[in-house]
């Protein structure tokens, strides 16, 4: 399934994914948006939080802002280890 068929992720998020080794909706699923974010972050240092919970929507198949708020909470904190 391609990328952009999931929730919250369009053509550029798509291509920054693809340079990061995830080309599938499949492949997003297996890694995870922890896994994914650290790759995004290594080569777009600008990515933040947002982002991360976008890849987490994207896997869940709801929108980003209408995630758990104990699912947002872990992020934040993964987020705020990597500062």
């Amino acid at each position: 399934m391609d990328l952009t068929s999931m929730k919250n992720l369009g053509k550029e998020m798509k291509r920054k994914l693809s340079s990061v080794g995830i080309d599938t909706a499949e492949d997003l699923i297996n890694t995870g948006s922890k896994e994914a974010f650290l790759r995004l972050k290594e080569i777009y240092p600008e990515v933040c939080l947002v982002h991360l919970y976008t890849l987490q929507g994207a896997i869940d198949n709801t929108e980003y802002n209408m995630l758990a708020q104990d699912v947002k909470d872990d992020l934040k904190q993964f987020s705020d280890r990597l500062k």
